[in-house]
């Protein structure tokens, strides 16, 4: 009897692993998990869909709510900066498009911070069941089970999930910082340096190795021009005011 019940309690915490394994959260450097829903613009599988451009996917807790509509309302605003960098904006939540719809219709009438009313370019997912946002990791059971929180994920245009953020029901997010999370991104891509605390576009950056031989600095004199040091491990590369550009 005793060997009966333990293998029942076996079988148990194996089902539940194994469900919990499909639902964990997406990390950085894994692949982005794809899906296929209805949307304000029609039935989308993302991120296939958006081919090789970067991608954002936010979620939020539901249509209609005061913080929810600033946050899109933000988004649309920073659309032009989003397509500066390549970057295709996707939302969700576990709302129906027939909702996303109209919520989107009012949302476009709207004059927020006296900018007029600006037309939202990006697609609204539905996600009814949560199936989707739970392949994201999106619903949190200990404050919902059928309500999104308001999670981020930056993906890249090989489809790799580059950045994860996730944020309370209560706290609207700062849209402007993940213009700024992609330029950093695409700028450590680019020239394989890092970003520093409270880096914004034009600042200097940090190299990860010493930035020249002596045989380099002999040969060109004018590379210490072009580096600097704190302390005696931090190497800076100057910037000067240049901003990134895929």
């Amino acid at each position: 009897m005793k060997r009966l019940m333990f293998t029942f309690v076996a079988i148990i915490l194996a089902l539940g692993i194994a469900v919990a394994g499909d639902y964990k959260i997406p990390l950085i450097g894994s692949k982005a998990p794809k899906f296929s829903a209805n949307t304000t613009e029609g039935k989308i599988t993302f991120p296939n869909d958006f081919g090789n451009n970067w991608k954002i996917l936010f979620s939020h807790p539901a249509d209609f709510t005061p913080v929810c509509s600033s946050e899109l309302l933000e988004l649309a605003h920073l659309q032009s900066d989003f397509k500066k960098l390549g970057v295709q904006v996707a939302v969700i939540s576990t709302d129906n498009v027939e909702l996303h719809k109209m919520w989107e219709a009012h949302l476009e009438e709207l004059d927020y911070k006296n900018r007029g009313p600006i037309a939202i370019e990006f697609p609204i997912f539905e996600d009814p069941d949560g199936k989707n946002s739970k392949l994201y990791g999106m619903l949190h059971e200990p404050t919902s089970t059928n309500r999104d929180i308001r999670g981020v994920f930056i993906i890249d245009d090989k489809n790799i999930v580059r950045s994860v953020n996730f944020y309370p029901v209560e706290v609207g997010r700062d849209m402007t910082e993940f213009v700024r999370i992609v330029e950093a991104l695409q700028l450590s891509d680019k020239q394989h340096v890092y970003t520093p605390a409270n880096w914004e576009s034009g600042d200097d950056v940090i190299v990860p190795y010493f930035p020249y031989t002596q045989a380099e600095l002999a040969a060109n004199p004018g590379l210490k021009d072009d580096y600097y040091q704190v302390g005696d491990r931090i190497w800076f590369k100057r910037m000067e005011g240049n901003t990134v550009h895929k």
